[in-house]
């Protein structure tokens, strides 16, 4: 079974940076590509960003030129970077790989005052 574990979330002011890392327990070769979600609060799931296993990268408008995803193949694990913070952009992030199957992180908190 393959597990993903998420960290780095935390409270941090507007403006503010904070990097979340996505551990896999297998390559993330394996895999068509990773993903990082968010929910906040009585809101729907929303993409954040993507790289997909050639390298390829896409973010939401509403992170663009904030956030920066990435990976280290060596270690497994995919990470966001997180510049410019919002107070919106307070929700549980959570990593997703997926392929023949879909496989999903227990999430972590990011939490940005104002």
């Amino acid at each position: 079974q393959v597990q993903l574990v998420e960290s780095g979330g935390g409270l941090v002011q507007a403006g503010g940076s904070l990097r979340l890392s996505c551990a896999a327990s297998e390559s993330i070769f394996s895999f068509n590509g990773m993903r990082w979600y968010r929910q906040a609060p009585g809101k729907q799931r929303e993409l954040v960003a993507t790289i997909t296993r050639g390298g390829f990268t896409d973010y939401a408008d509403f992170v663009k030129g904030r956030f920066t995803i990435s990976r280290d193949v060596a270690k497994n694990t995919v990470y966001l970077q997180m510049s410019s913070l919002k107070p919106e952009d307070t929700a549980v992030y959570s990593c997703n790989a997926w392929g023949i199957k879909n496989y999903w992180g227990q999430g972590t908190q990011v939490t940005v005052s104002s």
